[in-house]
């Protein structure tokens, strides 16, 4: 896979309220709405000329897609629209690029009066970090998904992995931003077309209609709103309608049930996120009760990470700390979950960490610089070096959320089930146990178990590269005076996490092949080590470091460390794609696999991506992120060197 560059850093936008009427952006010269009122505008302009909100009427799901996001305003009255409609579709799927996206402040202040309060306010508090992200914003119980793209357009749709049914062309004035209109932009809507699909601008610039003409629209003017003459009214009438590429299509269309094997992390998110859907799961596992392979540790850490070129794993570690961060607020809460972590930086200065962060453009609710002072200050405990803060990160307890996740997805629960091997039948999928005894049935069969599943995965993709890393922390009790506890998590030299009593948890080792189940002391005096170097114990203070207890567990890794999320690729005798998505994949079967030691961090964003991909539905992920988890990406990588 080549490597990815960096993504570009966010400007935010530049607002003059001075007119609170009509806010004006100075970079561009042009107001964000009309003075005539915004939510009537978005009204006449963008709802009513994609014949909003009758066209969304008794369908099962509709997507808008929209250029420029402004204050939000757009949106909020589409909401709004829907909410109001007893026809509704089930789920409505707004997805908006914005370039310079506003700051949080801002948006309270732009929607300080607003008509829509209760629904600004639930804005304002999903509003995210602004980083160069898809983020997936949730309203109404999942049903009503908000797709915040920020960054360029031309590139957002090269990314996104949609079919959309309406468009909003909101850009500011053609003059000023022509880069927004531009005809290679508004050509590349036709890729993401849906049949039937419409769109609305309030332009009507000689740009937008030739470039959405050859872009496949037949194109009309209509009154325009207030003192606007006309408005852009075009639906989408392609000579040649163009083919969805193989592995783009929905894994299992108009599946109603769902078998999850693993009711650990990755197998509770993924039910969590199907029973958003309205996929109906059963979760089966071995043991007898969820949570009690490598999910079961009683503490795990969660945060993103960052590195000078902003690369594969930074950003999908990034999307997948924020979907989780997200997911968390949205829980009952938990009986145990520490908020914010450290995790030290043992290469740089602190000057130049600032000099990265400054470089990348990430914001302070993302990550943090902090001075050795203010990290010992931080963390009470005396670290030798400077670190960065993670606000959205922390530490919980894996069970709990597990739990917690099952809960939210009402699933069936099947445990002390082991299930020896999966086949397929017409209506999907069928699991069989010891003596090949019938275990279940479903429209839809979900691989997510951990180690113990990696023969049912190989049955079915024998060459992927799958490590089983053997994982070991130790327990420390009531601590010495001499021996601080954390005030919140760190990570960098090992981690450290405190307990709920007076001790902490501090680990871990990581061994592949290796299957001794008991605890050992060398690995206990390793992790012992790394937390007196971590938390900088004197050397008397060390000696007396001694392990109350702890636990062994196996992680499932993929080689390069990323985890496996899609459907398996369906075997050919012709020659091998040259892209993922052009390959077909075995129908009804997804796989949400080999989450390693991020099991926490990234099983909430994997499961969304695959419940996306199972409906045919908008991926919350962009296409160079997906093709990296992709669980083909293996077999297209040995066909390339090959030559």
């Amino acid at each position: 896979m080549t490597k990815q560059a960096r993504s570009a850093a966010l400007r935010p936008a530049h607002i003059d309220f001075s007119d609170p009427g009509a806010p004006l952006a100075p970079d561009f010269g042009d107001v964000y709405h009309s003075r005539a009122g915004a939510l009537a505008q978005a009204r006449h302009v963008f709802l009513g000329a994609n014949g909003l909100p009758d066209r969304w009427g008794g369908r099962e799901e509709f997507v808008i897609l929209e250029t420029g996001f402004g204050l939000g305003n757009n949106f909020l009255a589409t909401w709004e629209a829907w909410r109001q409609d007893p026809q509704r579709c089930e789920r409505l799927v707004f997805i908006s690029i914005e370039k310079h996206p506003v700051l949080r402040a801002d948006l309270a202040r732009a929607h300080v009066q607003s008509e829509l309060p209760e629904q600004a306010a639930a804005l304002l508090a999903a509003w995210p970090p602004l980083t160069p992200d898809l983020h997936r914003l949730s309203f109404e119980q999942g049903q009503v998904q908000l797709l915040l793209c920020f960054g360029d357009a031309q590139h957002w749709l090269r990314e996104l992995v949609a079919e959309v049914d309406a468009f909003y062309l909101d850009g500011f004035n053609p003059q000023q931003n022509p880069e927004m209109w531009d005809r290679h932009l508004l050509k590349a809507l036709g890729r993401h077309a849906a049949p039937g699909a419409t769109a609305g601008s309030w332009s009507v610039a000689p740009q937008v209609r030739e470039g959405l003409a050859a872009a496949g629209f037949e194109v009309e003017r209509q009154r325009g709103f207030a003192n606007k003459g006309g408005m852009c009214v075009a639906h989408y009438l392609p000579r040649h309608q163009l083919h969805k590429p193989a592995a783009r299509a929905a894994l299992a269309p108009g599946a109603r049930t769902a078998l999850v094997l693993g009711a650990g992390l990755a197998g509770a998110a993924c039910a969590w996120a199907l029973a958003q859907r309205g996929i109906a799961c059963t979760v089966i596992d071995e043991h007898g009760g969820p949570a009690q392979a490598s999910s079961g540790n009683p503490a795990g850490l969660f945060h993103g990470t960052l590195n000078p070129d902003d690369g594969i794993h930074a950003r999908f570690n990034r999307a997948a700390a924020l979907e989780t961060e997200r997911v968390l607020r949205s829980l009952p809460d938990l009986p145990w979950l520490q908020h914010g972590l450290l995790r030290l930086e043992t290469q740089r200065s602190a000057e130049q960490m600032r000099g990265l962060l400054g470089s990348l453009g990430l914001p302070a609710d993302y990550v943090q610089v902090l001075e050795p002072s203010e990290a010992r200050a931080l963390s009470g405990l005396d670290l030798g070096h400077p670190a960065w803060l993670y606000p959205g990160g922390g530490a919980l307890a894996p069970p709990a959320y597990v739990n917690a996740l099952l809960t939210q997805s009402r699933a069936r629960l099947q445990l002390n089930s082991p299930v020896h091997r999966v086949s397929p039948n017409e209506q999907g999928w069928q699991i069989w146990g010891q003596d090949d005894e019938l275990l279940g049935e479903a429209g839809l069969l979900v691989l997510a178990g951990g180690h113990r599943a990696q023969a049912l995965l190989q049955a079915w993709a024998p060459d992927l590269p799958l490590l089983q890393l053997r994982g070991q922390l130790s327990h420390l009790g009531a601590l010495k005076p001499n021996c601080p506890r954390p005030k919140l998590p760190v990570a960098g030299i090992g981690y450290a996490i405190a307990d709920t009593a007076q001790g902490l948890w501090c680990g871990a080792t990581s061994q592949d092949a290796d299957q001794d189940t008991v605890l050992r002391e060398s690995d206990h005096q390793r992790n012992l080590s790394q937390f007196a170097e971590l938390a900088g114990l004197s050397p008397e203070a060390a000696a007396q470091l001694m392990a109350s207890g702890g636990r062994v567990g196996w992680r499932l890794a993929a080689a390069d460390r990323m985890p496996l999320v899609g459907g398996l690729p369906m075997p050919t005798d012709g020659p091998m794609p040259e892209q993922l998505r052009f390959m077909p994949r075995r129908p009804a079967l997804g796989v949400c696999m080999a989450l390693g030691s991020r099991g926490i961090t990234w099983a909430a964003l994997c499961a969304q991506v695959l419940a996306a991909q199972v409906c045919g539905a908008p991926v919350p992920l962009e296409a160079s992120l997906i093709d990296a988890i992709d669980p083909a990406r293996f077999g297209l990588r040995r066909h390339r060197a090959k030559g």
